[in-house]
């Protein structure tokens, strides 16, 4: 897979397809599998906004049982089960834990039956999943002790036990947009990263293609196609802000999604749901506030989500270091025992989502589905379709929804391919275990079991083609990290990294979670800047911008920064000459938070 643009202006398209985060990537992959010629365009890199960044849940829609919302719950399961055949290496079952509480609502019978009800609503959950340890397990109950073991914090008089059932969670969310694009390409899709799409092209009322500008090179060119996909998320109406063609501007409510990262080894191999204080509106069965998470994710706690109506720029949306504050107020108050410390959040992580259209700053009404508009009914523009999407679930089958409607407008619309069976690059793995074993049982010289364990979980079947890439002595670790120079340069010469936080953030586990460390920064710039012949100048810039990316989710932690290294170049802290610039209008299309 490598970055071109000459071929882009060369030819015209069956489909365009703007923004590259879950929902692009997916719909890409959907339309090259269905035999169109497809181009799809990312103004940054793929999945750099929130898709990157969500709070890794693969949910199986138990929570639209208190909506009584039984389409939506059976779809939400069938794309968890999608997930778990077509990306064994990167999405597997969690088992999470609702405290019980004596009787009623809290108690252990009303949330146990809840919960066999959903057992029985998703009785087909595992059809298909070969994987025994890809199956996801039925309802159980816990006794007061066995969560107890688990949870220690839990200790309270009134603990009764505890409601068990499963869903999913992603290893790596960058790396599995990634395995989208990645399958994109392999159906004969064309796909471009830091690749803007400025304005529509047009004929008439019928929208024929985008200029785009080159992100790299400032170079514009024209890309030509009969359909367009408009799937950029919430910058999906700023490419729209054409008056001729659309009207006056309308922005429906976004929420912005937030959750944070915490320096806590988890307890247990369970997560946990905590009734939180934000009220849900919608909710008609059970509880009427959300559920907050806390979910172990490798040797971190994840916790979350919070929501915030969000009406500004897409662009500003960011986590103020007084919110994670507010936040510790919360869980702390639900979860006393917890006693948890801003100072032990190591990421704060954010995105926007949609929320219903009757949201307001004091009563939130909880998006439940992605936005869908056919531009032929709302604005009589022909070619267009446009798909915000809510979950990163349900990105796959709702990208299928805006290509059947789109296509709608073909002449020959091909037929949809099972694209719910077709492994991802790197997921042709009939038993994950086995095959996690089979690797680690021959480690190559100089690789250590954690290496080689995180190369199979982000590249699956593919991990081989990483290890052969170069020579023996890139078959080493990034300084203070489990990272392999070998992962460094594949991403380099076959995954379209062309920036620093590129590798750092999405290709690797490098920034998973916590900042790296100075000598990880430099070692990797400095393999990157041999491979791509970066000048003294365009590799200190990129430690900045980098730096600067780490510093916006760091929230209270600098403790590993670059700050404690006094030789290491510092980001300028300007915003205008760091990865924002890089990654605004057009950069994605779903959530990062999606409890």
């Amino acid at each position: 897979m490598q970055r071109t643009t000459a071929a882009l202006a060369e030819r015209e398209y069956d489909l365009l397809i703007i923004g590259g985060g879950a929902f692009g990537a997916a719909a890409a992959r959907d339309a090259a599998l269905r035999g169109l010629r497809t181009v799809l365009l990312e103004r940054n890199d793929f999945g750099a906004g929130a898709s990157a960044e969500c709070f890794k849940m693969v949910h199986g829609g138990i929570r639209y049982l208190q909506h009584a919302d039984i389409p939506r719950l059976r779809a939400s399961c069938r794309e968890r089960s999608a997930l778990l055949r077509i990306a064994p290496h990167l999405v597997s079952p969690l088992p999470i834990a609702i405290p019980t509480y004596g009787h009623g609502r809290s108690g252990k019978a009303f949330l146990g039956t809840g919960a066999r009800v959903y057992d029985a609503l998703t009785f087909d959950r595992n059809r298909e999943i070969r994987d025994p340890t890809r199956m996801i397990g039925n309802t159980r109950l816990m006794s007061r002790n066995e969560i107890l073991q688990m949870f220690p914090h839990l200790q309270t008089p009134e603990l009764s036990g505890a409601v068990v059932f499963e869903d999913g969670q992603m290893y790596n969310a960058a790396r599995l947009v990634l395995a989208f694009v990645k399958g994109a390409h392999a159906a004969g899709a064309d796909v471009c990263n830091y690749a803007e799409a400025t304005r529509f092209l047009w004929s008439g009322n019928t929208v024929r293609g985008v200029r785009v500008r080159d992100q790299l090179t400032g170079d514009e060119f024209d890309v030509r196609a009969r359909l367009t996909l408009n799937a950029a998320g919430p910058w999906a109406d700023y490419l729209q802000n054409d008056a001729e063609h659309f009207g006056a501007p309308r922005r429906l409510p976004f929420s912005r999604d937030a959750y944070f990262i915490v320096k806590r080894a988890p307890t247990s191999s369970h997560g946990i749901a905590i009734q939180g204080l934000s009220r849900d509106k919608d909710a008609l069965l059970g509880r009427q506030t959300r559920h907050l998470f806390a979910a172990p994710w490798r040797d971190k706690t994840l916790i979350g989500v919070w929501h915030k109506l969000f009406p500004e720029s897409p662009d500003l949306a960011c986590v103020q270091p007084e919110e994670i504050e507010e936040w510790m107020a919360e869980i702390n108050s639900v979860y006393p025992t917890l006693q948890l410390r801003p100072d032990e959040v190591s990421f704060a992580h954010c995105g926007l989502v949609p929320f219903g259209e009757t949201a307001t700053a004091t009563e939130l009404s909880f998006g439940k589905e992605s936005r869908l508009v056919d531009h032929r009914h709302t604005h009589k523009v022909q070619g267009l379709v446009s798909l915000v999407g809510i979950r990163f679930t349900m990105a796959r089958v709702d990208a299928a929804r805006a290509l059947d409607l789109l296509l709608k407008q073909a002449e020959h619309a091909p037929p949809a391919p099972a694209s719910d069976r077709i492994p991802l690059p790197g997921g042709e793995i009939e038993n994950f275990a086995r095959f996690e074993s089979d690797a680690c049982g021959s480690l190559p010289p100089g690789v250590a079991m954690e290496s080689m364990q995180g190369l199979v979980r982000n590249h699956g079947t593919q991990y081989r083609a990483v290890l052969d890439e170069g020579s023996s002595a890139a078959v080493v670790n990034i300084p203070g990290a489990s990272t392999l120079t070998a992962e460094v340069r594949y991403a380099v010469s076959h995954e379209m990294a062309v920036h620093l936080d590129d590798v750092v953030m999405r290709r690797t586990d490098l920034g998973a979670g916590s900042h790296p460390g100075p000598a990880a920064l430099h070692a990797t710039a400095a393999e990157m800047g041999r491979l791509l012949s970066w000048s003294a100048e365009r590799l200190h810039r990129e430690i900045a911008t980098t730096e600067h990316t780490l510093q916006r989710h760091l929230a209270h932690d600098s403790s590993s920064t670059a700050a404690s290294d006094p030789t290491a170049p510092r980001a300028t802290g300007d915003a205008s000459a760091a990865s924002p610039s890089r990654g605004a209008m057009l950069a994605e299309t779903t959530v990062r938070a999606t409890a």
